[in-house]
């Protein structure tokens, strides 16, 4: 099958839960009478089958031309190609079932799996659509921030040297009056930090290295703590700042709340099919099959916001 006749098939997708329609017995009637969406408007007939605006713009979706939403002008160039693919699929469609190529069993089994899986995202679509909604997101997010600890952010300046006798010499030099800024920027081996004044940014202890969050665990703002030995040398930290943490905001989260919401309404509407079918398995389950996927983001595990500067940097 060449390039062309392969797009050809592809464009052919909308049509397929229509023609199980037809072929099952079912809404044969799906093209004729009232119109499929409120506001639709009639833009073409083939035959007795008429093609509305909201047939235009789901193929438009479909080839991702527009968004889910986006407007479409019929006035446009885009609406009246995207039409003439729909009036091709429809002419296509129409003279396979008239050479009864949809009577074949195994094309009357895929027709039949289009139709169950156009079905089932339909009702997966409608379930979520009334459950992830605004005050959904904003009771999870509000849960979120309600279940999560408060955690403290420091700020801090680092200098990095090769062995310990070079950072209690420079140790030496600050406890002179040498400014620590300066002596980063001169005397550490650290690239990621050494050019900005040794800038870690604000962090928290738990995102840091282990020999941070020990060394710096107790020390108070304008301490400067080491050296203490790192992966890539020995560390003196200056302490500029200690702050609560920023939660994250509602908007940074959204993302993640939407799409642990979606997984768990999925979970719950297929769990709740499953109990209530008899479902016989015929073979053996595989030995790699393991539990569900648990849900991305559950209450109080949202990533936090992360360093302005990676503690972990200062590895070679």
């Amino acid at each position: 099958m060449g390039a062309k006749s392969l797009m050809t098939w592809k464009a052919l997708a909308p049509l397929v839960a229509a023609l199980a329609l037809a072929g099952c017995g079912k809404g044969a009637s799906v093209f004729h009478g009232a119109k499929p969406e409120a506001g639709d408007v009639a833009v073409a007939k083939v035959g007795s089958d008429t093609i509305w605006t909201s047939d235009v713009k789901r193929e438009a979706v479909a080839q991702g031309l527009i968004g889910e939403g986006e407007p479409l002008d019929v006035s446009s160039d885009q609406f009246h190609r995207t039409l003439d693919q729909v009036i091709d699929q429809k002419l296509l469609a129409t003279e396979a079932s008239r050479q009864g190529l949809d009577k074949d069993p195994v094309v009357r089994r895929r027709l039949q799996a289009a139709h169950d899986k156009l079905l089932g995202d339909v009702l997966v679509e409608s379930v979520v659509d009334k459950a992830v909604n605004d005050a959904a997101i904003r009771a999870l997010y509000d849960e979120q921030q309600r279940l999560s600890k408060t955690t403290e952010e420091l700020r801090a300046r680092q200098i990095v040297a090769p062995t310990e006798q070079d950072a209690e010499a420079i140790k030496k030099l600050l406890a002179s009056g040498a400014a620590f800024e300066a002596l980063a920027m001169q005397r550490s081996i650290d690239s990621a930090t050494r050019f900005n004044g040794g800038d870690l940014g604000y962090f928290t202890l738990d995102a840091m290295p282990e020999a941070y969050g020990v060394a710096l665990k107790t020390a108070k703002i304008g301490d400067t703590v080491g050296p203490f030995k790192i992966d890539s040398g020995y560390a003196l930290v200056h302490v500029e700042d200690r702050r609560p943490e920023k939660p994250i905001s509602l908007e940074e989260a959204r993302p993640q709340i939407v799409r642990f919401l979606t997984y768990d309404e999925i979970r719950t509407l297929l769990n709740k099919l499953r109990s209530g079918a008899r479902v016989q398995m015929l073979i053996s389950a595989s030995p790699n099959q393991g539990a569900p996927e648990p849900a991305s983001a559950p209450p109080g595990s949202f990533p936090k916001t992360p360093p302005a500067a990676a503690p972990d940097k200062t590895k070679k």
